[in-house]
């Protein structure tokens, strides 16, 4: 038998090559090299049992090892919980000869810690079959926690319906970046993708179709809870959004009593928008939206409801108001804190409400100050400026997928701007954080999302989670471009944009 095949001469990655840009690096020392006798030591509570698990299923395939987990000894990888400056989702790690220590002081940092670690491997790591090594992890420390708390994306299942396995898909892609919110669109003219026990229509006829006039599909509370599951074993939370009062026109075709006439229009399969609205001055519209906003509460541990309220031009502005201040009451009876688009603050948002902004660098002043004038009067702020972090937008006049209403949004424009100041007149501590979503007008399969999604999405991450101070586009793009063997390793496709230096293929 000949010999085993020598490993790869392999530098170990610098520590500060990792995105999102951690808060403070200091490299040196010697790494530490991961081998068959790592262990992987845990504090013995389920929720840390449960992060080193989870890292031994990333490390075990690639490396051939056991790496068994165990709360005793010392060395090789420590996961551990202690009170220090890490707040929520904060974390350190430490990486030495001897081994590499993550400390955080809740499980959410660790597993962000998790994911830091992970960078620090080689791309091969991220396969399912054994690879030749060896695994260094840089020497050093790192100390990281994010500048916002809601780092979210969005993705609309409602125009064209994703399944549970492709949902989970683009939930563990959120996580590689520390996104912690994920935002499902539940329901639009296209398609209503939740059970609804009371009003079942909404899903079985309401959801049987989608854009293009494909099957469509819709979950069962079975599945969305498999859905809020996952997303919780990944640290992220799902916000569930029900679009109203317009972008309903699943909702009229399902149950003909919602309109005002009490005539069902047809199922609509194209992508026009504000044509749509709930009969604002029918009593039973309120039943209704009390039953949907009820069920799918209870099917939702997290702390946030969103009511849409985009594009409503089929409402007047005074019914729009009558609408939302009728409804937003309903949120907060059943345990939740509403989250509207910007059109909200139009009208009268709710003590605690939060606002999505999705506005363009050329929106009205007018918009512009409306919005900040509810920032000052203590309306938070989510930020998904369209013409900046919409995944949906092309990249190019050239891209085949995507819209372009909102221009063209190539990846250094998508990652160049700062969240801290971005509105006019808006305070920096109203902003909660940032949002990147992806509606699916043009998208039908996760090789389009991650298209899509691929290089914009770790921008918007860093943009969320990273110290304005780190934010320099010439140091980003060549961290951003050292992502994609990663990227290829876990078979996400992604857009080579001209804009950044790309190893060859």
């Amino acid at each position: 038998m000949g010999a085993a095949p020598a490993e790869p001469r392999r530098a170990a990655i610098p520590l500060d090559q990792v995105i999102p840009a951690p808060v403070s690096v200091e490299s040196g020392g010697t790494p530490y090299r991961i081998t068959s006798g790592t262990h992987i030591r845990v504090d013995d509570t389920p929720e840390v049992r449960q992060v080193g698990t989870y890292l031994a299923e990333i490390l075990r395939p690639s490396t051939g090892y056991r790496l068994p987990l165990t709360t005793q000894g010392d060395g090789g990888i420590r996961l551990r919980l202690a009170k220090g400056p890490y707040g929520a989702e904060g974390y350190r790690l430490d990486s030495g000869a001897k081994g590499v220590t993550i400390t955080a002081q809740e499980p959410a940092g660790l597993f962000h810690g998790v994911q830091t670690l992970r960078q620090l491997l080689p791309a091969a790591v991220e396969k399912k079959s054994v690879q030749p090594g060896p695994w260094l992890v840089a020497g050093g420390t790192i100390q990281d926690r994010p500048r916002y708390a809601y780092r979210g994306a969005m993705l609309d299942v409602a125009r064209h319906f994703f399944t549970v396995e492709q949902v989970k898909r683009y939930i563990d892609q959120l996580a590689l970046y520390k996104i912690n919110k994920l935002h499902l669109h539940l329901s639009d003219d296209q398609g209503w993708r939740i059970a609804i026990d009371s009003w079942p229509r909404l899903a079985t006829y309401g959801g049987s179709t989608q854009v293009g006039g494909g099957p469509g599909g819709y979950y069962t509370k079975d599945e969305y809870r498999e859905i809020v599951r996952y997303a919780a074993s990944r640290h992220l939370e799902v916000v569930p959004e029900i679009d109203m009062p317009g972008h309903t026109n699943a909702a009229l075709a399902s149950y003909a009593e919602l309109n005002c006439d009490g005539v069902a229009p047809p199922l609509y399969t194209g992508t026009k928008v504000g044509f749509s609205s709930l009969c604002v001055n029918k009593e039973i519209t309120y039943d209704f939206v009390d039953d949907v906003i009820r069920e799918v509460a209870a099917l939702t541990p997290g702390r946030y409801l969103h009511i849409g309220g985009d594009e409503a031009h089929s409402t007047s502005p005074e019914d729009y108001a009558a609408f939302m201040d009728r409804v937003q009451p309903v949120v907060a009876r059943y345990g939740k804190t509403v989250i509207g688009w910007h059109q909200l603050t139009g009208a009268n948002p709710a003590k605690g409400a939060l606002a999505q902004y999705w506005g363009l660098d050329s929106t009205s002043e007018a918009e512009k100050a409306q919005v900040a004038r509810a920032a000052r009067n203590g309306t938070r702020l989510i930020l998904s400026p369209a013409d900046r972090v919409y995944l949906d937008m092309k990249y190019t006049k050239d891209t085949p997928l995507g819209l372009a209403w909102a221009g063209h949004v190539e990846v250094q424009r998508s990652y160049d701007w700062n969240p801290g100041s971005y509105l006019p007149d808006v305070p920096e501590s109203a902003v909660l954080g940032v949002e990147a979503p992806l509606w699916t007008e043009t998208l039908s399969t996760s090789a389009h999302l991650e298209t899509m999604a691929f290089p914009r999405l770790p921008g918007a991450a860093e943009l969320g989670w990273s110290p304005a101070v780190t934010h320099d586009w010439e140091t980003y793009k060549v961290r951003l471009a050292a992502q994609a063997p990663r990227w290829d390793a876990l078979g996400i496709a992604y857009y080579r944009s001209p804009q950044v230096p790309w190893p060859a293929a």
